[in-house]
């Protein structure tokens, strides 16, 4: 896929990436018309080294926090939050009784907080979480012992149509996280329904959400028995204003025209980049790439 990109390059004013790592050494003679989305985490030790060696690539963050690990002259071109089509989870101005939990089961998204929260709030938790095969011994010996208890309802894995009724019907979503994830999309899928959010200030968590943050279990205990006094249209409109599909793409519009503008200043680098594309992608890379589907590298949640 990427080895057809670059053998068309020449075909498009910019060139857009959201495969984090790979476009960098592919790519780097014709960053002036390139930018990359960065999906995951960067605090990892393979990732700097890379974003070092090719300092020119134009980056997009999708929160401030994805940013912290990073060199203070990494190529940030913008900070660019996900968005959302209104519609994927309606408005629900009357929320519900039980506290949720959406997700996938793993250590870092402390599911095990969720159930502790609601047991000691003596409220309603409903869990609709995948378990994945590289968690399932997680979640056998840690959170399978904890769903025993009157409170506690595991549902498991739920498509879209079932996430607006599981969002817009609850009381508040929990988020207890205990990692720096980069974007928290189930947070503004929340918002989105008007259900707030009582979650942990770890990754993009303080860049924006509309609810309450805790650092501890009792806290969280406090927030969840005062979310019911909440307003859910206050909750709705910061989605609003933030967190749309539509919004999202006017900001990249806005990105596009920075690297359209350098592209103008600088007629002349495209002419001289060509020639080396075929030397870059070598077969065996083909291969490789042709194999890869770019939403499967980053998965969301």
């Amino acid at each position: 896929m990427l080895r057809e990109v670059r053998r068309r390059a020449g075909d498009f004013d910019v060139i857009h990436f959201n495969v984090d790592l790979l476009p960098q050494a592919l790519f780097h003679d014709l960053a002036h018309k390139c930018l990359v989305t960065l999906h995951g985490r960067l605090d990892l030790p393979d990732a700097l080294p890379l974003y070092k060696a090719y300092p020119e690539m134009p980056l997009v963050s999708i929160s401030n926090a994805q940013r912290r690990p990073m060199p203070p002259d990494a190529n940030w071109l913008a900070t660019i939050p996900h968005g959302l089509p209104p519609r994927v989870c309606p408005f629900s101005p009357n929320g519900g009784s039980y506290l949720a939990f959406l997700g996938r089961i793993s250590p870092e998204k402390r599911p095990d907080r969720s159930i502790e929260i609601a047991k000691r709030a003596g409220i309603p938790l409903k869990i609709a979480a995948k378990v994945d095969a590289a968690y399932l011994a997680y979640f056998k010996t840690s959170i399978e012992p904890l769903l025993d208890h009157p409170l506690v309802e595991f549902i498991g894995e739920i498509g879209e149509t079932q996430k607006q009724e599981f969002l817009g019907n609850a009381r508040a979503l929990l988020f207890p996280i205990d990692w720096p994830e980069p974007f928290g999309l189930v947070m503004i899928e929340a918002m989105s329904a008007g259900t707030p959010v009582i979650t942990w200030p770890n990754g993009s968590v303080p860049d924006g959400v509309s609810g309450q943050i805790v650092d501890s279990i009792e806290a969280a205990v406090v927030a969840v028995q005062q979310a019911v006094q909440m307003d859910r249209r206050a909750v709705r409109a910061e989605f609003e204003q933030r967190f749309t599909a539509e919004r999202m793409g006017r900001a990249y519009i806005a990105a596009y025209r920075v690297v359209l503008a350098r592209v103008s200043a600088n007629p002349k680098i495209f002419a001289r980049a060509l020639p080396v594309a075929s030397k870059l992608l070598p077969p065996s890379w083909e291969h490789a790439a042709g194999e890869c589907e770019a939403p499967a590298l980053n998965p969301a949640g």
